[in-house]
């Protein structure tokens, strides 16, 4: 039978795009990139005309100066603003932060899109960006444990990065309030790749999940840059206007998916089946992080001729080569 292979990406705009060159959902999120705005102009004096000469016209022309310097001093300390260094841990994170934050945030992630952001391996350079930044942004849900490990290297080398850590103001845990899925325990051993002890950590693939995400993201923001909280809060709001708008178009375009079974490479998207109702009947690896075996291989083209599954859904940094061994049987 003929299956095709899916690759889907979720970046920093949200794009689904399928391997073989078909949209599943063209999930462009237009971020909300608004900042401070203003032209600089002319301000006129409610005095009537003067006439020319004359200790009147005198005064009319130092009104007017003054008028146009406290102008001139109220747009410079807006515009002097330098943007909040803000650090997140991945590219997902980078959108919804710039969507509440626009110009005022300058946002750098720091696992690249390409690699497998649970997995990630921090490098001595990132310390470097810690230490600037105002706020950081992490997924939690135990999906991003090695950003404790990099704050707290850290705050070995500069002090001063102790109000990044858990708990301090500068400090976002994105999953805050957040119903997470599939919660249960888990022993972690060589071999067991990584768990999800804490539930299913993908919870942003949730469209409607961004409501609370960008909640986490503009309360913190408003602790640390109090004087732009209202600039924040309509940032927000125009974000999920479109989203909402958005949300009902990839409705519409997964509608024939419905009913489908589908096979996924690793446990990720549980919230996105359930936002669009869609039937993952299995996933490839066995546990979190770990290859499937020979065995599981056998067993898992068995499972997909009983149920006629024709999809296999691979994120690009997951492997191809027994994804495509299965969607080519």
């Amino acid at each position: 039978m003929l299956h095709s292979v899916w690759k889907l990406k979720h970046h920093s705009r949200g794009t689904l795009r399928a391997r073989t060159g078909a949209k599943i959902a063209p999930c462009h999120f237009p971020l909300c990139k608004r900042g401070l705005e203003g032209d600089l102009t002319a301000v006129k004096s409610p005095l009537p005309p003067f006439s020319k000469g004359g200790r009147g016209h005198s005064q009319h022309r130092l009104l007017d100066c003054a008028l146009i310097a406290f102008g001139l001093a109220l747009s410079a300390s807006v515009w002097a603003q330098p943007p909040l260094p803000v650090i997140t841990t991945t590219t997902d994170l980078r959108s919804l932060t710039e969507a509440v934050g626009g110009d005022r945030v300058s946002v750098t992630h720091l696992a690249p899109p390409e690699l497998d952001p649970e997995e990630f391996q921090p490098k001595p350079q990132h310390i470097a960006r810690i230490q600037e930044a105002r706020l950081v942004v992490r997924v939690g849900a135990d999906f991003d444990l090695w950003f404790d490990r990099l704050l707290a290297q850290a705050a070995s080398l500069h002090p001063d990065v102790q109000r990044l850590q858990r708990g301090q103001p500068g400090h976002v845990d994105a999953s805050y309030a957040i119903a997470l899925l599939d919660i249960r325990g888990a022993q972690v051993g060589p071999a067991d790749g990584h768990a999800h002890g804490s539930g299913n950590p993908h919870y942003w693939l949730d469209p409607k999940n961004a409501e609370i995400i960008t909640g986490n993201i503009l309360e913190a923001l408003a602790r640390i840059d109090p004087d732009n909280e209202k600039l924040y809060e309509a940032n927000r709001i125009a974000f999920l206007t479109r989203l909402d708008a958005k949300l009902r178009e990839w409705t519409a375009q997964l509608d024939s998916l419905h009913g489908r079974p589908l096979i996924a490479y690793h446990s990720t998207w549980a919230y996105f089946a359930r936002r669009f109702r869609l039937n993952f009947a299995a996933v490839i690896e066995p546990k979190p992080g770990v290859p499937p075996s020979p065995a599981d291989l056998a067993a898992m083209l068995r499972l997909m001729r009983d149920q006629n599954v024709r999809v296999v859904i691979r994120q690009p940094h997951e492997p191809e080569r027994n994804a495509r061994f299965l969607a080519g049987r």
